[in-house]
């Protein structure tokens, strides 16, 4: 059963993002919730999912402006210049994961400059290994296509779908990373009792 399939037969409505625990839990399938309210590292849980069959494949690195979401979720004002990071999270070779992290030119300073040059290695694993990172409360989605924001030669994917970011703080600097879980997306009706667990 593909996400879109099973969208089609739970019937949630469509939501942009808001807090996961306001959101009323006969909208999200338990084994989803699971998945958006995993408080420990999706590139792990990934690794772990695919029996470290895992990959990280760089769409782009670019200085940018976020967009008026995303200003608002990291509290800066829309014209702020960025770095945007956008990667699919491949699981066996399939994209499963779509991420786009938003970093204010302001957090690339100091010891955290590298951030812009970590090509293939995946963020979150650096991100939980940081001794000084805090973590916001998770957002989640539920998003049609055009509210995805996914890059073009994703286009040919259907909706909703599914999506969590949250804002992480380095040395108190702040990012923010969006995580779309896309149709490839296999384990996601995987409950933690079969080995996919964190």
């Amino acid at each position: 059963m593909t996400i879109l399939q099973d969208a089609q037969l739970i019937l949630p409505p469509t939501f942009i993002w808001q807090s996961l625990a306001a959101v009323p839990d006969k909208i999200i399938p338990p084994y989803w919730n699971d998945w958006l309210s995993d408080p420990g590292s999706l590139t792990q849980r990934l690794i772990e999912a695919s029996e470290s069959r895992f990959a990280v494949e760089v769409i782009d690195q670019v200085e940018t402006t976020p967009t008026a979401s995303e200003a608002k979720a990291l509290n800066i004002d829309c014209d702020t210049p960025v770095y945007s990071r956008q990667v699919l999270l491949l699981g066996n070779g399939e994209p499963w994961v779509f991420a786009r992290s938003i970093m204010p030119l302001s957090t690339l300073t100091g010891r955290l400059a590298f951030l812009r040059d970590i090509d293939t290695q995946p963020l979150g694993a650096l991100l939980f290994r940081d001794p000084s990172m805090t973590r916001a409360p998770v957002e989640a989605a539920f998003l049609s296509i055009e509210r995805a924001h996914l890059p073009d030669r994703l286009n040919h994917i259907e909706g909703p779908l599914w999506g969590r970011r949250s804002v992480f703080r380095l040395d108190q600097k702040p990012l923010l990373v969006s995580e779309i879980f896309l149709p490839g997306f296999k384990p996601y009706n995987q409950h933690p009792s079969l080995g996919f667990s964190t």
